[in-house]
């Protein structure tokens, strides 16, 4: 990305202090796709001379949009545009399909594979006996090394008799196994983060999430998966495409 790409006049009148308008600038930049998901920011460095700022204006700046989720930094490596993940509303698809298909790196960090008895509203969502055993599985989503959502997945046992064989695909493993949801009904709501979430999304506490839970169907109609997801909504879009008739 050269220098030029990117411009910034500052506003001599604006009441907002000089790093908030360059953060702003800088966002605006990332939403109008001067610079791509994953790609390197100019370092603050860089950003300063080219912008004929302070360093201090630059390191605020770039400080503000980490705290936003725009800009990730890795130690050692520089500050880079954080991925955003469009998910469209009218297509069952997994986690890893979607992240594959955007050129993202998917990945899971395990906290949870393992039998429980099934909670009173799991037995409602997947029609379950009191009693009955489901899979639990637990774990954060990453998007080429960032968490993305914190996700908990609930199955009958006989659908998914071996949770410690799901590796990053849960869909892919019942696609082997012949009992891949083909349809969904998804609930989506706003909340915001406590502090057990926050931590496990790494966002402040109070951060705004978007909370969904999913029902997957077989053909056969039965009921085999019950999934809540916790999403940042810093990464995460949902898109829905609407006709009138």
């Amino acid at each position: 990305m050269s220098k030029s790409a990117f411009q910034f006049k500052p506003d001599a009148d604006a009441a907002s202090p000089l790093y908030m308008q360059l953060a702003q600038a800088l966002a605006q930049a990332i939403r109008d796709g001067v610079y791509h998901a994953d790609e390197a920011l100019p370092s603050e460095r860089v950003l300063a001379e080219s912008l004929e700022l302070s360093r201090v204006t630059a390191r605020k700046a770039i400080d503000r949009l980490v705290e936003q989720g725009m800009i990730v930094r890795k130690r050692g490596s520089g500050n880079y545009i954080a991925p955003k993940l469009e998910q469209p509303l009218t297509r069952l698809t997994s986690f890893s399909e979607e992240l594959h298909q955007r050129g993202f790196v998917p990945g899971s960090r395990w906290l949870t594979r393992a039998f429980r008895a099934a909670a009173p509203d799991e037995q409602l969502s997947l029609e379950l006996k009191a009693g009955e055993r489901v899979a639990r599985l637990e774990r954060q989503r990453l998007a080429d090394s960032v968490v993305m959502a914190y996700e908990v997945s609930v199955l009958p046992e006989s659908v998914l008799p071996d949770p410690q064989r799901v590796e990053s695909s849960l869909y892919a493993h019942l696609a082997q196994l012949d009992g891949a949801p083909v349809r969904a009904l998804q609930h989506i709501r706003a909340i915001n983060a406590d502090a057990k979430l926050a931590a496990l999304l790494e966002v402040p506490v109070g951060s705004a999430v978007l909370f969904i839970t999913r029902v997957g169907y077989v053909a056969s109609g039965k009921a085999v998966e019950l999934t809540h997801s916790y999403c940042r909504s810093d990464y995460y879009d949902f898109v829905a495409e609407m006709r009138r008739d």
